[in-house]
């Protein structure tokens, strides 16, 4: 009975932390006024749309942090590749880069620069998953240097000053709208939709999961554990790339602090969508609701008036407790 009980907890947790989240935004509001002033705010359409905005970034990222836990890794840089692609690509548009030896400056499109900005974010990524097949590291080890590397090289590229006025042409994937939604909610859906997809129907996905639950025996049954690996950590250095891009286009410029502490958020929202940090279980569309509760409980203690201080120790329990759950469960099975 306990066993079944834990089960359905460990399959419906994003559902019932969502619930749960709500429940406590609505009882923190304090009387009845107060409940009713919350939810006229709440779900107020301008601020449903800034929920899905927020939410966007996240969710590139968290897609990416997905295929990597579930192959049993981890990352901590996703937050200092997020920042150095976003840099990197605005430095392009905006400013190029002299070849002085040929006497002629390279001077890329908006969509150039991006997808310069991706190729820096799959190079970080494939370098990340290079360090952790080929000499073994620690995934927190590798992840960790990376995170220093990233972020000093973007604050070398930017010489620690934002790179702004990029102009609408740049703007126009992070402020435009389409049926009054803005663009990287399309973007970060559309992601969700293709990766959702990968994990579930390709032989891929079937591999990165197969890994992530027994990686011992998914080297016995043939497969090369090593090259899944890179490519989930490459897939997920580029979509740090894409949220990078994304923040640098809705801001307008590249700030080279972007990033900093997004990857308690990204973790949170993986675990909290049901994911294990075992590797070997979970799914895009957990991730997704996860997403979802953090943003919206980011949302509701501001809403709230709640320091930033106490809504960082509030997703932290609510961290604990999703780990917890996804642990208790595991010794279960």
């Amino acid at each position: 009975m306990i066993n079944d009980r834990l089960k359905f907890l460990s399959r419906f947790q994003s559902v019932i932390a969502l619930a749960l989240v709500l429940l406590g935004l609505s009882l923190a509001s304090g009387s009845w006024d107060g409940v009713i002033s919350f939810w006229s705010k709440f779900l107020a359409v301008d601020n449903a749309l800034n929920v899905l905005l927020q939410i966007s970034i996240n969710l590139c990222l968290s897609i990416g942090m997905t295929l990597i836990i579930l192959s049993g890794g981890i990352d901590l840089s996703v937050g200092s590749v997020l920042a150095l692609a976003g840099a990197v690509a605005a430095g392009l548009f905006k400013n190029g880069i002299p070849l002085d030896l040929w006497g002629v400056s390279f001077e890329p499109t908006v969509l150039g620069a991006m997808m310069s900005g991706i190729a820096v974010g799959l190079g970080l990524g494939w370098i990340n998953g290079f360090l952790i097949t080929r000499f073994r590291l620690p995934p927190f080890v590798a992840t960790l240097g990376m995170l220093s590397v990233a972020r000093g090289l973007t604050m070398l590229w930017t010489k620690g000053a934002n790179i702004a006025d990029l102009g609408e042409e740049f703007d126009f994937i992070g402020t435009e709208q389409i049926l009054k939604v803005p663009m990287p909610v399309w973007i970060s859906l559309a992601l969700a939709g293709v990766f959702a997809v990968l994990t579930k129907r390709t032989c891929f996905g079937r591999y990165l999961y197969a890994v992530g639950g027994n990686e011992r025996a998914a080297a016995y049954s043939g497969l090369d554990v090593d090259r899944i690996k890179r490519r989930a950590y490459t897939l997920g250095g580029g979509l740090a790339a894409v949220a990078g891009l994304l923040l640098a286009s809705k801001l307008g410029a590249a700030t080279p602090n972007a990033g900093i502490g997004y990857e308690l958020d990204s973790i949170g929202a993986v675990v909290i969508g049901g994911t294990s940090l075992s590797g070997g279980r979970g799914s895009i569309g957990g991730t997704l609701l996860g997403c979802l509760v953090i943003g919206i409980l980011n949302n509701g203690l501001l809403l709230l008036k709640v320091s930033a201080d106490w809504q960082m120790v509030v997703k932290g329990f609510v961290i604990w407790i999703a780990v917890a759950i996804d642990r208790v469960s595991r010794r279960e099975d």
